[in-house]
Parts: C-alpha cells; sequence; structure tokens
C-alpha cells in the first residue's frame, strides 16, 4: 500500500467526497485506512463500570484505499504515488504529478 500513517489524504468517492484528513492508522491486509473526520459512524455502546458511559459515539470508521488520493506536499495537488529505486538502494514514493519525493 502506498499511502502511510501520517499522510494527508482527500477523499475522491463516496459520502465523503472532497474532504481532507490525516492517516491516523492503516491497515494492509484489508486495504483500509482511518482517516481522522472521514467516514464518521454512531456507536451504541453499553456503560463498562467506570472505564466508559453509555451513550452514542461517534468515531472513524476505516475506508478503502482506492476511496482517496495522497496530497503531494510540494504542489498540494491530490495525486498518484509512483516508487523510484535510488542510487544508494533506497525505495522512495514519487509525487505522478510534480515528480518529487514525497516524506
Amino acid at each position: 500500500m502506498k499511502i502511510r500513517k501520517n499522510d494527508t489524504v482527500i477523499v475522491i468517492a463516496g459520502k465523503d467526497r472532497g474532504k481532507k484528513g490525516k492517516v491516523r492508522l492503516s491497515y494492509p491486509r484489508q486495504s483500509r485506512l482511518l482517516v481522522e473526520g472521514v467516514n464518521m459512524i454512531k456507536r451504541h455502546t453499553r456503560a463498562r463500570g467506570r472505564v466508559r458511559q453509555a451513550g452514542v459515539i461517534e468515531r472513524e470508521a476505516p475506508i478503502h484505499v482506492s476511496n482517496v488520493m495522497l496530497l503531494c506536499s510540494k504542489c498540494s495537488r491530490p495525486t498518484r504515488v509512483g516508487l523510484q529505486l535510488l542510487e544508494d538502494g533506497r525505495k522512495v514514493r514519487l509525487c505522478r504529478r510534480c515528480h518529487e519525493a514525497i516524506e
């Protein structure tokens, strides 16, 4: 998966199309991401003693990686991600629009 934790992404499909957010968690086996403020769900929870109060809790749910695009930090536009092998043997992610390395 070419999108990682702490990347800034924009949603390109679904009910939250156009929203931007930071990737909080990545689930590579399911090809899903947890993005701040995107795909909010309401969860009805039961009280667990003094630890957690009962009620309706609103939180993020994972979104499929195909529904988001990475925002390039250099050109600040949504972009596809490429990979490039450097001379010293390291692999870096590459912005397909401005051809700059993504850190």
